[in-house]
């Protein structure tokens, strides 16, 4: 594909899911054959994406995770499967046998026993309230779903987790880590940690398309200070850095400035698969996919006979995906500043067909009308999913009666007041989290976010003791297709005394 057929196809994305900007890498047999960007970065200055802009790469972060520890495999500092408690005493899981057995290697491989996105109202939405440290006391409350190591469920907090193990053996942070070890030796000007001042006119804005217009995502702005997420999808990086970052692991651990970062050996372990990940009838239908697993920090499955290794990264108002096929030789990055998949979605298939040999095909319109037909079915599918999808719009008790602290094991203390607006939630550590209580039936409110971009609102459900008093509250989604990083259904809030 010629360097005006892939900014062509891009500006369609861009059209086609409400995206201001996107950039893209591509490396192929050892050299950059694609490195630039269309659209903008920021949709009030005009500043154009080039391949130079900054994004948050959001979870393809977890490959440089996974590279940090290889790194220190290689230095004999540590192996995958010494045991987790062995770094961080403090590290509990609910289950005394599942703490003892915790490897590293398992912190990277979506076994744990827990469920989808467990804890994740810990990190999200920012800033979060939360150090590292209370994350990594606060796991031993969390209640598995299943037993270890015998299902996937994808998770950030053991990422968080295992850059923690990561800095404990190196003696330094996991930002002082990645940037030392792998990001300055490479020369890819991307940040682990702070992203200079200096940097910041050259940042893509964060945006999402709501109520019909595009609006900045602003909690999600790349600011100069790193965050407790950092490790599961904290790395900020353009696509002239990720080419350097795709190049290498080609290469086998070797940089294209002649840097060895780590070892083939290590790179082809990072690259083994670990956990069997179920294959869907689009990706059998549309890629001849036969399996599909997941390593330590990339995705593996098969596309069309070829091995694929890729990683995909969500952040409101950001969206990345890395794709390697070894075979090739070949390397795509794509980054964009808009919170909806189809745009890279849509360029990533276009490029790997390409280059595989695959019939055209016009992957922006055939996403666009996936994603309009998805949309068609799931305006209907709560009244079918959700019995209480219809409230009185009243509920059984005075507001004053439901006022007070509550606390959850492991999200800390929310206060419901009664103001002249209704009853108000605000958690303590979660600043972001507040919103208004709004009657729905018996003793069910929903909570309606005062941030527009927290689109996410929650069923809160109070609970009465014998003697019918308000004692706690449980929290649902609202949305039963909602982002799953609310796991609002982890809380179970007891009511008590300030």
């Amino acid at each position: 594909m010629g360097p005006a057929q892939i900014e062509s196809i891009a500006k369609d994305a861009l059209a086609a899911f409400d995206t201001p900007g996107m950039a893209i890498g591509i490396v192929h047999k050892g050299s950059v054959r694609f490195s630039g960007g269309v659209g903008r970065s920021n949709i009030v200055s005009g500043n154009a994406v080039t391949d130079r802009t900054l994004f948050r790469v959001a979870s393809t972060t977890k490959a440089f995770t996974a590279a940090a520890l290889a790194v220190l495999v290689d230095d004999s500092v540590l192996d995958w499967d010494d045991k987790v408690i062995d770094y961080l005493p403090d590290f509990r899981m609910s289950d005394p046998w599942v703490t003892r057995e915790f490897t590293i290697r398992d912190l990277l491989t979506h076994r744990s026993g827990l469920g989808l996105g467990a804890g994740d109202l810990m990190l999200w939405p920012e800033p979060s309230g939360f150090s590292r440290k209370e994350l990594i006391h606060n796991l031993r409350y969390l209640k598995p779903v299943s037993s270890f190591r015998s299902q996937y469920a994808y998770d950030n907090l053991l990422y968080i987790v295992a850059g923690e193990v990561a800095a404990a053996a190196a003696d330094m942070s996991w930002e002082a880590l990645v940037q030392s070890r792998i990001l300055d030796p490479l020369g890819m000007g991307c940040f682990a940690g702070d992203v200079p001042a200096d940097l910041h006119d050259r940042t893509a804005i964060p945006y999402a398309f709501i109520d019909d217009a595009t609006v900045e995502v602003t909690r999600n702005r790349i600011e100069n200070t790193s965050n407790i997420s950092a490790a599961a999808g904290g790395l900020v990086c353009n696509v002239e850095g990720m080419n350097i970052w795709m190049l290498t692991q080609l290469s086998g651990g070797l940089g294209p400035n002649g840097t060895r970062i780590f070892s083939e050996e290590q790179r082809d372990e990072m690259w083994t698969s670990q956990t069997i990940l179920r294959v869907g009838q689009t990706e059998r239908e549309r890629d001849g996919t036969h399996f599909k697993t997941y390593a330590l920090g990339w995705r593996k499955e098969d596309m069309h006979g070829y091995e694929l290794v890729s990683h995909t990264g969500t952040l409101s108002g950001y969206q990345a995906y890395v794709a390697l096929v070894p075979e090739l030789e070949l390397g795509v990055v794509i980054l964009n500043n808009g919170s909806n998949s189809g745009a890279r979605s849509s360029l990533m298939q276009t490029v790997l067909k390409a280059y595989m040999g695959e019939p055209s095909v016009d992957w922006v319109s055939r996403l666009a009308e996936a994603q309009a037909l998805w949309r068609t079915q799931n305006d209907i599918a709560p009244d079918a999913v959700n019995d209480n999808a219809a409230g009185s719009g009243t509920v059984d008790r005075p507001l004053a009666d439901y006022a007070g602290l509550y606390e959850d094991p492991w999200f800390g203390k929310v206060d419901i007041r009664q103001t002249g607006r209704g009853l108000r939630f605000q958690s303590r550590k979660m600043v972001r989290m507040a919103g208004t209580l709004s009657p729905f039936d018996m003793n069910t409110f929903i909570v309606e976010w005062d941030d527009p971009e927290f689109r996410a609102d929650a069923y809160m459900r109070f609970d009465t003791d014998f003697d019918g008093e308000i004692s706690g509250a449980t929290m649902a989604h609202v949305d039963p297709n909602g982002d799953w990083s609310f796991n609002f259904r982890d809380l179970a809030f007891t009511r008590i005394e300030d």
